[in-house]
């Protein structure tokens, strides 16, 4: 099978393709979004000068980072198990920032995709280091880039339905493992361009951690309503971005085209469902690559204007990179602003999320 060849026919949507794809919260507020940076950062150029002579000798130019991802630096812990303390650590902001005591905490989710073994989940350390109380549900939810996204939405449902009042959600990565690994595959003897190329957006990664509490809107009338959202499936895509800790295999141009067609039906279906993203305040994407950012405007009505972006200094960040880039431009944001996080995970999922400032 060449890349990016579709293995079946995409499904058609059933005349109720809504279903639980739409979702409405109805008393549900984002209490505090915080982020926590990884210490070490590593330049684009520095990869460059690493792979200088692979880039010889295949015949291609320097700076691809830059000029077609708008990458130039992305961040590394200083041991790659730190993104376990990473992810702590925002979540001790959080609690801080929304006075929110960690016995009053009825659920952690970590999103991350990083982690050191099939089990425990990541959850269980991260419960531990923050020092939540046994009445605290723990566990991981991973679906790639939208972890953090799938997370808060659960966690909101969990609050409209009273089980339980505050939610915190997680998610720390390392990326530095990935990186190192691409780099010594990238400078073997024999590569070809079309496998060069097909490894180049691993070099885009990065790494960091975010966190966010989740609390009842009744109690806290100061937070930021979330409102709902869609999510789409297109997973007959599933292997178009495959990924370890020993490298990941990107169709560039497969995911781009076929991220694109998932959010035009994921915007479809919000139109559909009364909701009304043309013009809102405030876009945080999942951060990509520039490339991505420009698809997604030509793709849609989205001004670029209001495109949130953090990816030139911290490249794509996994399920941390939508909160971290919510964290960074929320204090732009004013009481009233509309918000919509969006992203796409590999599989292919999308979601979108409205919040309410």
């Amino acid at each position: 099978m060449k890349s990016g060849q579709v293995t079946s026919t995409p499904p058609q949507p059933s005349s109720n393709a809504s279903g639980n794809s739409t979702s409405r919260h109805t008393n549900v507020a984002l209490l505090a979004i915080t982020e926590t940076i990884a210490p070490v950062e590593v330049s684009s150029a520095s990869f460059d000068e690493r792979l200088s002579e692979a880039l010889r000798k295949l015949g291609l130019p320097r700076n691809l980072l830059q000029r077609v991802a708008g990458v130039y630096t992305r961040r590394n812990w200083e041991k790659p198990t730190d993104y376990i303390d990473g992810a702590a650590d925002a979540g001790r902001k959080a609690l801080a920032e929304s006075g929110i005591p960690a016995d009053r905490i009825g659920l952690l989710i970590n999103a991350s995709v990083s982690r050191e073994g099939l089990e425990p989940s990541v959850a269980t350390a991260v419960h531990d280091r923050i020092g939540l109380g046994p009445q605290a549900m723990n566990f991981d939810i991973t679906n790639a880039c939208l972890g953090f996204v799938n997370g808060m939405t659960v966690a909101a449902n969990m609050i409209d339905s009273g089980q339980i009042d505050y939610a915190l959600i997680v998610a720390g990565e390392d990326m530095s493992r990935v990186q190192e690994a691409t780099v010594q595959r990238l400078m073997r003897e024999g590569i070809t361009r079309e496998e060069y190329l097909n490894e180049f957006a691993t070099l885009t990664l990065g790494s960091g951690a975010a966190a966010a509490v989740l609390g009842r809107a009744d109690l806290h009338p100061e937070g930021h309503r979330i409102l709902g959202g869609v999510t789409r499936a297109a997973t007959w895509n599933n292997h178009l971005c495959v990924g370890d800790y020993d490298g990941m295999f990107t169709d560039t141009q497969g995911l781009l085209e076929n991220g694109m067609e998932l959010i035009n039906a994921a915007w479809q279906e919000a139109n559909a469902s009364g909701w009304d993203w043309e013009d809102m305040d405030h876009y945080i994407p999942h951060q990509v690559s520039k490339t991505h950012v420009k698809a997604l405007t030509d793709a849609t009505t989205i001004d670029p204007d209001k495109i949130a972006r953090t990816y030139p200094e911290l490249g794509n960040v996994g399920p941390a990179s939508l909160p971290i880039t919510l964290a960074r431009r929320a204090p732009d944001m004013q009481p009233g602003d509309r918000v919509l996080c969006m992203g796409v995970g590999s599989g292919l999922n999308t979601a979108m999320m409205e919040i309410a400032w």
